[in-house]
Order: structure tokens, then sequence, then C-alpha cells
């Protein structure tokens, strides 16, 4: 399959702007590859690529003894970097989420994975009143029914299952906040709940029933605070017997028609662990299958024939791949990767091939294949150039330390050399998404050429990124915000007192809720930074939860507060009402297509600045949305942080 579509042309500087560009060593020219896809029998697998050139797009490799087979694009009528791509149950289909023009409002598309057959199906387009739904995300597979979450412009998520080959669309769920999670034989499982407080249901549709009777069953007691996100509905085959709970109580006893599923939660825990839950007629019990002390599970997969359970640790920001076989629900040791960080599993439907990506900071993302049995873990090179992009020297150091209040706080730290004796490179605090995200010794395309124009980079994890617990994650929930902020300035302090920085050559940037604190830095502690960086931030709480998305806004109340029950709060937390008391040089980074931030949050910053006179400038990506994603934007966007950082090599007020 071969495709190439014409893409938008490249980034734009606001006509009033001079913001500079500093060139910098981004030798990126290798291939990105990841999100692999399995096909059942093992004898292919689907991934996105991105080989530089424009957005990320899908392509299919075939596996044999021989080896890995020749690359073949996959056609799609839409153009913007695929997100996800997944093969059906049987093997015929694959099922691909893009995100047209790099924005937030995505499409689902529909090929046979035939290399001689280019036809492309749009899924999930409509509602049963023809109403346009707004977005579509990819969610699997039931047998060869596509699944899908729709949802609508007002926040309302649509569960479907759809057939490619006819359309013909089922709704198995419409809920606010909801997203499906698994369909199975007519079991479905539906996350609930707004970000820090998910849920997980299970919904099955009686069709013994003349009215089709539909009952809905918590898979987990109340735990206000805990996450159940991830899950997968075992099939109990002929015999109906149990993969969960194996011994007393005998399968004897158990209701024929129950449901069992796998899911990812910390309920009633710190840290992520693999339940086996079971909903019967009689109740709901569940069961431990995998937890491992101080540390929690990102991600798994379940082959077809439920032998085997492939698993992501994270062990304090690192991978391990671990493999649990079932019945047995035997453990075995954990599969070393080539890498530091791991995502993306899949897995072959006898469990004996697993994909996933590997990265590490001076290693681009790259699909990796695993034999289980023999445990051998071969990287999927063809023109792909490991390595590319990032300083071959970069070695992130792990530092941990005490916020103010005592809370313990670590990041990745990230030298640029310097002669013995030398003063301190000046040294840029990145904070990362979410906040629920987590730094990690992954590949970041900003880290290396940055290190490598001699400016040092550490990532912490302050107060409400994940990986460190619930209590934790939830420790900057609404007016726990400020000492999130605070943890920021404890970071900068601690680069300080460490000789690690120079406190008058400190710089601060993050993209997302990285750009919102970038803001916060210069607005709450305005004499601490020389220069900021904030790419698709948020300047004003209340502007954000009143223009985003609506889905977004719902899911976020939990994180930022109430924009009605808490308008003070988020008033009090916005950049823009302390904009008076900003010192240091601004660059605001914005993708035209965003959604989720819009543009607007980056603009009002820069026009209330100027206004007062003050140095700020914005850099629009034109084709991109809350993510960077082009090779050549990417580009652009490091040397404009290098050239920022470097043409402000003091604080505002400083000695010279």
């Amino acid at each position: 399959m071969t495709a190439r579509e014409p893409f938008p042309s490249g980034p734009t500087i606001d006509p009033r702007s001079t913001a500079p560009t500093r060139t910098v060593r981004f030798d990126d020219t290798g291939w990105h590859t990841y999100g692999p896809s399995v096909s059942p029998d093992g004898s292919a697998f689907a991934y996105i690529v991105d080989d530089g050139t424009g957005y990320p797009r899908a392509a299919q490799r075939s596996l044999s003894v021989d080896g890995v087979g020749d690359l073949r694009w996959v056609r799609l009528r839409a153009n913007g970097p695929v997100r996800r791509v997944v093969h059906s149950t049987d093997g015929r289909w694959l099922a691909i989420e893009i995100a047209p023009s790099g924005g937030e409002h995505h499409q689902v598309w529909v090929v046979t994975t035939d290399p001689e057959d280019d036809t492309a199906f749009r899924v999930g387009t409509t509602r049963p009143d023809g109403r346009s739904f707004r977005t579509v995300t990819l969610v699997g597979w039931d047998t060869d029914w596509v699944l899908l979450t729709a949802t609508d412009s007002d926040g309302t998520a649509h569960s479907l299952r759809v057939h490619p080959g006819t359309s013909t669309t089922m709704t198995l769920d419409v809920r606010v906040g909801g997203a499906l999670i698994d369909s199975w034989k007519g079991a479905t499982l539906v996350r609930v709940g707004p970000r820090g407080y998910r849920d997980m249901l299970l919904i099955r549709r009686r069709v013994d029933t003349a009215e089709g009777e539909i009952t809905m069953t918590p898979l987990l007691p109340n735990d206000p605070g805990s996450v159940t996100d991830h899950g997968y509905i075992l099939d109990q085959g002929f015999d109906h017997s149990s993969l969960v709970f194996v011994g007393p109580p005998q399968d004897a006893q158990r209701d024929l028609d129950s449901v069992q599923a796998l899911v990812i939660s910390d309920f009633d825990a710190k840290f992520p662990r693999l339940l086996g839950v079971e909903v019967a007629e009689h109740g709901v019990r569940f069961r431990v299958l995998a937890q491992r002390g101080d540390i929690g599970i990102d991600e798994f997969a379940v082959s077809n024939d439920q032998s085997t359970v492939a698993m992501l640790w994270n062990v304090r920001g690192r991978s391990e791949l671990q493999v649990l076989t079932l019945p047995d629900q035997t453990l075995h040791e954990p599969i070393p990767l080539p890498g530091d960080v791991a995502s993306d599993l899949s897995i072959s439907a006898a469990g004996t091939l697993v994909a996933v990506t590997v990265s590490s900071p001076q290693h681009s993302p790259l699909v990796h294949l695993v034999n289980t049995a023999t445990r051998e873990v071969f990287a999927v090179r063809d023109d792909v150039v490991a390595g590319s992009g990032s300083s071959s020297a970069l070695r992130p150091e792990l530092v941990e330390f005490s916020a103010r209040d005592g809370m313990p706080l670590s990041g990745w730290l990230f030298r640029a050399k310097r002669d013995r004796g030398s003063p301190p490179a000046p040294a840029l605090l990145y904070f990362h998404g979410g906040p629920e995200a987590q730094t990690r010794p992954d590949y970041h395309f900003l880290f290396g050429p940055l290190v490598d124009a001699g400016i040092t980079v550490f990532a912490p994890n302050v107060r409400g990124s994940s990986g460190y617990g619930r209590l934790f994650s939830h420790a900057d929930d609404r007016y726990g915000r400020y000492a999130g902020i605070d943890d920021a300035a404890d970071c900068a302090e601690y680069l300080v007192s460490q000789g690690i920085a120079d406190g008058d050559s400190l710089y601060c940037s993050g993209r997302s809720y990285g750009g919102y604190l970038t803001l916060a830095c210069l607005t709450f502690h305005p004499d601490m930074f020389a220069a900021g960086i904030a790419i698709c931030g948020m300047s004003d709480l209340e502007s954000f939860f009143r223009n985003t998305e609506p889905w977004i806004a719902v899911a976020a109340y939990t994180k930022y507060g109430h924009p009605e029950s808490d308008r003070e709060l988020l008033a009090d937390l916005s950049p823009i009402h302390r904009i008076a008391d900003v010192r240091a040089p601004l660059l605001v980074v914005h993708g035209a297509h965003d959604t989720n931030v819009p543009v607007s949050e980056s603009q009002q910053m820069v026009d209330e600045l100027r206004a007062r006179g003050a140095t700020a400038e914005m850099l629009l990506f034109n084709d991109e949305g809350h993510e960077i994603v082009k090779r050549h934007n990417q580009q652009q966007l490091t040397e404009a942080v290098a050239g920022w950082i470097l043409e402000h090599p003091r604080r505002p007020g400083a000695a010279r």
C-alpha cells in the first residue's frame, strides 16, 4: 500500500514577533516506529512510522521464519498523524485512528489487511439522527466488529460497535464522561468518572428477554480517589472454567453465566495492580493477580487463547516486561529490554509473540518483537536509525530531594558538558503535561539538542505526577495547586543549591499542563527565572473551561476546580490575573488546531504582556494541534527554545 498526502505549510511566527531562533544540532533523520499491533496468527504486524517527511502514518509488515517482510504503507483518504492501529480478532481488518491536520477531532478508518486491496472505510461518523460526532477514538475489536467511543459536541460519549463491511452500528452505552474499554459476546466494560476518580462498569444486555434487559454492575467497591482505567473481558469458553479463581471456591459453585475480566486499578492500594474480577448473579468478587511492592503496572495485553498476559511495570520510571501465564497464574521472570521505557503492548493469539515500543534518552522509539518462549528480543530496524536526534552521550541522572513541606520530589537531570572550573551552564526546568503524566528516561526530541547546545535540562516530577502512588497524584488537586507551583520553585532552588545551576540563569518550559506551570512560575515566582517558554499552556483557567472541549472540561473539574463553585480559586490560580508581576521574557508556542487548550490561551497572555511593554512573542504552528508531531516543526521548536534561552542569558535585574 502506498500513499503520500500533501501537508500544509509549516510553522509561522506571529507577524509582530521577533522570536529568535538559534541553529542547534538536530540530526533527527532516522525513522521513529511505535504503536505496533501483531496480527492474531503472528504472520504480520502493523505499526506507526514517522519517517521525518510529514505526519506519522501507518504501515504493515509480514513476519515469517525468514524474518520481517517489506514495508507497505497504509492508504487513507485523510491527512494527519496516525494515533493508533489495531488488528481485528480474525486478522482480516486493520482499524486506524487519525487526527486530521494534527487536530483533536479524530477519525477512525478501517482497511483490509490484503496488500492488493486499498479500500478504506471511515466508521463511526454520525449519530442515528444524522448529526456528526465531534471526535471518534479507536478502542479495539469484538470479533470482526470495531469498537469506538464517539463523542458529541456537548460531551456525551457513545460506546459503539460497528461492522466495517456493512456499516451496521450497535450502541452499547451512552453517558457523559464515559469511555468504552472492551466488549465481548454481549458484555461491555465502560469507564466512568472524571480524572483521578475513574471506575469501571460491566454492562450486560440480556438477549433472552423480550425487552432486551440491560444490567449495569460496578466492577469494584467504591474507593474515592482510585483509578480503574484499563480492562479486558475474558472468554470463558465452552467449559466455563475460571481463569481468575483457581482452587477454592470450586468451579462447581460458580454461576455459569458469570463474566470475568482483568483490570488495572489502584483500588485499595497505593499503586496500580492487575486484578481479576468475576461478576455473577450472586455478586462481584475479585482477586489480585499481580502486584509488586512500591511500583505499579502501566499496561497489559492478553492473548486471544487467554494463555498469556504480557505486562509492563513502571520501576521508578523505567519499564520491565513480565509474562503471567493462565490458568496457573504463574508470574515469570522479567524479560530484559534493550531500552529504558516501553509501551504499546500487543500480543499474538497464542501468546508466543509480543510487540512493544522501546525508547531511551539516546534512542528514538523503535518497535521490538519478543518471543515469549525463548525470551529473545528483536529490533525491527529496516531504515530506522536508533539513536538519531539525540546526543549519544545523553545519560540522565535520577535525582531525589524534598519540597519545602517535606514532600519527596524527583526528576531526571541531563547535564550539559562544562570544562572543569567553568560556571554552571544555563539550566532549563522542563515540566511534563497532565499533570497525571510522568517524566521518564525515554526519548524527547528537545533534550539532546539542548544539552549539545550547552543547556542543562532538568525534567522534574512535581506533585500530581503519576508513577509515585495515588496520594502523590492527588496532592495537587484543587487547592493543592499552590503547593504544586511551589514545587517548581523548589526544583529551581535545588539546582542552585547543588551547584548545578546559576541562580541568574534559570529557565522554565513545558507543554500543556507544563505550559501552565511555566506561566505560573513566571507569575508566582517572578524573580526566579531568566525567561520562559510555554507550549500550549493555559493562562486563564476560567477561559480554558469556557473554550475547551466539553468532555475535557467535565473531566478536569476534579483536578483544577469547578468554574462555578471554585470560581475564586480558578481566578487566583490563573497566571493572567498576576500578569503585572511578570519580569522575565516569555515565548509562547501553540498549534493552530489545538482545541484541548485553545490558541486563545497563549494569544491573550502575549497581548496582555505586550500592552504592558513586556517582552512576549508567539510561535504558531499552523499544521499542528495539542502536540507538535512533525519533525521539521520539532526542529524549529527546538531552535526557538535554545535561541530564547541564549538570547536572554541572565535574569532581568541580575548583576552582570
